[in-house]
């Protein structure tokens, strides 16, 4: 299914995958929430519990996979090196779920001039 994440003047559509975090998540559209950064992520409180780590749950992720952090119940998105990083990987704080794929994921690089505090939207219109 498809769905935007929208922030600043940055409108990035995106994919579901057949998960069942990708479900839980699609089904509590639309997410508002304040942004936060960590390196070259972004990662914001989802207000949904109770998700699980899934089994293909992994810490490096490639550009424009966004991933599910069940420790923090946030939606991460990395777009480049963060603290944990070795070299130019995207690697997470944690293994996290991978739920969705950015339609073009070199649209993630824009997520570059977003700052901490600034309002975030999934959802499924653009």
């Amino acid at each position: 299914m498809n769905f935007f994440i929208k922030t600043k003047n940055i409108n990035i559509e995106c994919f579901s995958l057949k998960t069942e975090t990708s479900n839980k998540i699609i089904q509590n559209l639309p997410i508002k929430a304040q942004i936060n950064t960590w390196g070259d992520e972004i990662y914001f409180d989802t207000k949904l519990r109770g998700i699980l780590l899934e089994k293909e749950a992994k810490e490096v992720f490639n550009l424009g996979e966004i991933a599910y952090w069940t420790e923090g119940s946030s939606i991460a998105i990395g777009f480049g090196p963060t603290p944990a990083s070795l070299g130019s990987e995207i690697r997470l704080v944690t293994k996290c779920n991978y739920w969705a794929t950015a339609k073009n994921p070199q649209d993630l690089l824009n997520l570059k001039k977003v700052n901490d505090g600034d309002e975030i939207i999934i959802d499924l219109k653009g």
